[in-house]
């Protein structure tokens, strides 16, 4: 069995009961990405930044043809390779990747660009390695609503400023927020933010109301949708090369 990676607070993973929160809201905008933007037509796929891996396995898992998970590190990377050996691995720097030009026809990169000192360059390196026509989904927590302190984050982003940082290399398909459904928001109406909850204390000492939330938590617990993005919780910006 594949040893999970340890928690830094730079990505998160599968199987922790505790971050299962955070995963789920992860794997919402990947479930969304595989529902809207993943056909037969699509080719090469690339994740770009994909951390543990679970991501590109579901892309793989809904049918693209091949994915490439792309990061840096190689501790994460040797774990990819042993969890999900359906994935092709390239290790590289996410703003001068080594791919040739017009290389996938689909790329996603979801929560990472906030961890990069050079947002412009990435979006840029973006353009350049998808073939023309091809979908760019980015997403990124939203700045006017995600806890502050995540020392891991170089910059994050409003809405306004992750269009306008897209737009200056690719054309903007749509700009829409990830939020909370229906049970997430009962609770919260019921006892305060999950999330402030969450962050309050060491899971050891959360109530027993906080630990059930957390654990049955599921990706359909969260919707992606236009509206007003000041109060969602992430922002997701498909685009398209022209």
């Amino acid at each position: 069995m594949t040893e999970t990676l340890p928690l830094t607070g730079e990505r998160t993973a599968p199987g922790i009961w505790h971050e299962n929160y955070w995963f789920a809201r992860h794997e919402a905008a990947y479930r969304w990405i595989t529902a809207n933007w993943l056909d037969s037509e699509t080719g090469r796929v690339l994740d770009a930044g994909c951390g543990e891996g679970y991501g590109a396995d579901l892309l793989h898992r809904a049918g693209a043809r091949q994915v490439f998970g792309l990061d840096y590190e190689g501790t994460t990377l040797r774990h990819v390779a042993k969890a999900y050996p359906q994935v092709s691995l390239v290790q590289g720097n996410l703003v001068q990747t080594g791919f040739a030009d017009d290389s996938f026809g689909l790329l996603v990169s979801l929560q990472t660009i906030e961890h990069l000192w050079e947002q412009p360059r990435f979006v840029a390196e973006c353009a350049r390695i998808v073939r023309p026509g091809a979908t760019v989904v980015l997403s990124t927590p939203n700045r006017l609503t995600f806890p502050s302190g995540n020392w891991y984050h170089t910059k994050e982003l409003t809405g306004p400023e992750f269009t306008e940082l897209v737009a200056a290399d690719l054309e903007i398909v749509e700009t829409l927020g990830l939020w909370h459904g229906e049970k997430l928001t009962a609770w919260e109406q019921a006892n305060g933010s999950c999330v402030d909850a969450q962050l309050a204390s060491d899971h050891a000492e959360w109530s027993p109301e906080l630990v059930e939330l957390v654990t049955e938590t599921r990706h359909e617990d969260f919707v992606i949708r236009a509206g007003d993005l000041e109060d969602s919780l992430d922002l997701v910006v498909v685009a398209r090369l022209t």
